[in-house]
């Protein structure tokens, strides 16, 4: 089994260094926003789209052309895997996974990939690493790398340089360190309820920081633009913003780590996150309604980073030789696991769940937890999931993650 992971590090450059590595972030992004131009022009003008191959050939065009000969300062690959980037964010908008791709804008996701591991050397024992046209840099070596490096990408947040190293390595496959089973439903008033009882609160790392964030963004606003006072009002609002993601991390990795060691099978539900966070508020001709109560909730929703726990979920239980499953979410808080009663009448409030049929009781996210793990075991005995009176085929729409 080929295991591909990344270990990230903060880099330490000298001043020359951290000056190339900002001209050549500038530089992909140039190339990108080139790009992307040409690919809108060519579109209007009832063109085909132009693939990698022919935009490279632009590309050392633009590198040996008089207009643009700074282009040649920066390394090749990260500039040809900036190409390979737009194409793409260009297919997951084809396929209906992403929006229209965007122009870059300085400061806001400076990064380049450097994607030839013959070109990178790794000297561990000192903390440096060899990249093209930067020379050894150093770094903060917090743990070992392990398996054979295959790319490096650099990225600046915060003020701050990181390098991230893709490995691979072939090892066993993983037998499940645990045998039971957990149903999660996932909320905002309870970060994740198990099907066993036990719940975890939510971080809110966002509204820990939001009152002193909006604080920090009005002092900045009143600064004359790009002035030295507004570039440091800046840092002060990048710094918070790196302090709340930071945090949020930490907290989806431990969370998620617990999970995977004592579950061989994780059920969660299928929530299409981008759907349920999309704002409300219409427009001229048909306003939203409860737009200001919308746009608190889609902020809670995402402050929780639901879309994130099932990603890092699904490698991290597959790691560990376990399976994650999906099902739908239809009626999973609405279905008495007593009876099978479904209703919406069972959900009387947000919290508490009462079978008008029954009289079963019990709080509403435990209930969806437990019926998100039946319908997981439904999935991998018969091929069904069943909620009451809602069937569903799983195996053509929601495939099994991780195995």
């Amino acid at each position: 089994m080929q295991r591909l992971q990344a270990y990230k590090y903060e880099l330490m450059p000298n001043g020359e260094q951290e000056r190339d590595m900002r001209r050549f972030a500038g530089s992909c992004r140039f190339v990108y926003n080139k790009a992307l131009a040409m690919q809108q022009e060519n579109h209007e003008a009832g063109n085909k789209f132009i693939g990698y191959v022919a935009m490279a050939k632009q590309l050392t065009g633009w590198r040996n052309g008089p207009d643009t000969p700074w282009l040649k300062e920066a390394p090749c690959h990260p500039l040809q895997h900036a190409l390979k980037d737009l194409e793409k964010a260009y297919k997951n908008f084809f396929e209906k996974r992403a929006d229209f791709p965007k122009f870059k804008r300085k400061g806001s996701g400076d990064t380049f990939r450097y994607p030839d591991s013959k070109q990178i050397k790794l000297d561990q024992g000192n903390g440096r690493i060899f990249l093209p046209k930067l020379g050894w840099l150093r770094y903060r070596n917090s743990r070992d790398v392990l398996g054979e490096v295959r790319n490096v990408t650099v990225s600046q947040s915060g003020g701050k340089w990181f390098a991230s190293i893709q490995t691979q390595r072939e090892i066993k496959q993983p037998l499940p360190t645990a045998t039971t089973a957990i149903g999660i439903d996932v909320g905002i008033s309870r970060f994740a309820t198990m099907s066993d009882g036990a719940f975890i609160g939510p971080l809110n790392s966002f509204k820990k920081h939001q009152q002193r964030l909006a604080r920090y963004q009005r002092r900045m606003s009143r600064k004359v633009k790009f002035s030295s006072n507004w570039k440091k009002a800046k840092a002060r609002v990048q710094k918070i913003h790196t302090r709340i993601a930071n945090a949020r991390k930490d907290f989806l990795h431990k969370t998620t780590t617990t999970i995977s060691q004592n579950h061989a099978l994780v059920c969660i539900e299928d929530l299409q996150v981008r759907n349920m966070s999309k704002s409300s508020k219409g427009n001229s001709e048909q306003p939203g309604k409860m737009v200001k109560q919308k746009s608190g909730l889609n902020r809670s929703i995402l402050d929780q980073g639901w879309g994130e726990f099932r990603r890092q979920l699904a490698y991290k239980v597959a790691w560990h030789g376990g399976m994650l499953l999906a099902v739908p979410p239809h009626h999973t808080s609405q279905t008495c696991p007593a009876c099978g009663h479904v209703s919406k009448d069972n959900r009387q409030t947000q919290a508490k769940f009462l079978c008008v049929d029954c009289g079963y009781e019990n709080h509403a996210d435990m209930v969806g937890a437990i019926n998100i793990l039946e319908g997981c075991v439904a999935i991998s005995g018969s091929g069904k999931v069943w909620y009451g009176r809602f069937s569903q085929k799983p195996h053509q729409k929601y495939p099994l993650q991780g195995s």
